[in-house]
């Protein structure tokens, strides 16, 4: 106990000099943009930002699903502009038409893909020149509302909305700077936002501190929750697998979530294996991953987890599960994005 404290002290102490050197690229560079050094652009349709102020596991993939469903009910022609996280291409690359993936995941890196295989009728495009994307979305498909994936970060294009989501089970020592916590850049800059959205509030509730500064930032506040299904994606649909033994294996960035979601289904975790958030899976991989899941029934993924698989060998059977997010109140949302 006393060597993990020791060992905790020691990397906070060589961590912190490497924070500090972090907040004054993020500080200059937030500047650049306030006084005008550094050029933001506008498109010529409305641009809603779906982003993050701290690292991964917020819900940012489910959440552009939802909001791109609930656009295109209210006849809105919506499109995707993303990054690609992790794609061994460069430049403008249209991943969906809204008929599916035209590409591979590692040409479009494992979210654009999965959200192409998830919506019909929705273009999806990665660039990691943002405003070259959104340039290419306008002249290929006109859309009314542009959703910008993982954008709040992403200076270089105006928006008129900025979506800024929240993880539920943040704990206090996950809000310093990178690389010492997990925030991108200081928490004050949140107020940088047009709206909070709190996630994952069913399966993990807020700690006062979270809610004290959200509620400080003074932006409207919305909550949303997260639901399990077995996915349309999944090779596997049983009726019930309640009292089941399941193995779970996961690559994102809130694995604890997950296994939340899963034991709500009612089955007996046996155990896990956890990769790094956008592992990029090999066949070998999946072979101690069968080996280390030898006494279970089922083994558990996730769908952004399975485009990266679903072409392996297996020798037992791989449920997926998806994950619906529902925002309330939905009377704020509509009035935030629909303005």
């Amino acid at each position: 106990m006393q060597q993990n404290s020791i060992r905790k002290e020691l990397t906070a102490y060589f961590l912190f000099p490497l924070a500090l050197i972090y907040w004054g690229v993020i500080y200059w560079r937030n500047l650049f943009y306030k006084y005008g050094f550094f050029i933001s652009r506008r498109l010529p349709c409305h641009v809603i930002s779906i982003g993050n102020i701290t690292v991964g596991g917020t819900g940012k993939t489910p959440t552009v699903i939802f909001l791109a469903d609930y656009l295109q009910q209210k006849g809105k022609r919506v499109a995707i502009l993303s990054r690609g996280y992790g794609r061994v291409t460069k430049g403008t690359l249209l991943v969906s038409d809204g008929n599916g993936p035209k590409v591979t995941w590692e040409e479009s890196g494992d979210e654009p893909f999965l959200m192409a295989k998830k919506l019909t009728q929705i273009p999806v495009v990665v660039d990691e020149d943002r405003f070259r994307g959104g340039t290419f979305l306008m002249q290929q498909f006109n859309p009314d509302i542009i959703l910008l994936d993982d954008g709040f970060q992403h200076r270089g294009l105006e928006r008129d909305l900025d979506l800024i989501l929240v993880n539920s089970g943040d704990k206090s020592f996950n809000h310093k700077l990178l690389p010492y916590g997990l925030l991108r850049e200081p928490w004050m800059n949140i107020n940088r936002g047009d709206a909070v959205i709190l996630t994952k509030t069913n399966l993990k509730k807020p700690k006062p501190f979270l809610i004290r500064k959200i509620k400080e930032s003074g932006l409207p506040i919305l909550l949303s929750t997260s639901h399990a299904s077995i996915s349309t994606l999944s090779p596997e649909n049983p009726s019930s697998f309640e009292n089941k033994k399941v193995f779970i294996v996961s690559a994102i960035g809130d694995s604890s979530g997950f296994n939340q979601t899963v034991i709500n289904f009612g089955c007996i975790i046996s155990g896990e294996k956890v990769f790094s958030d956008h592992y990029h899976y090999t066949q070998s991989d999946w072979i101690n991953v069968e080996a280390l899941s030898a006494d279970a029934d089922y083994i558990l993924t996730t769908e952004k987890d399975w485009v990266k698989i679903e072409y392996f060998s297996f020798t037992k059977p791989v449920i997926v599960v998806g994950i619906e997010i529902i925002i309330q109140p939905k009377e704020k949302l509509k009035k935030l994005a629909l303005r």
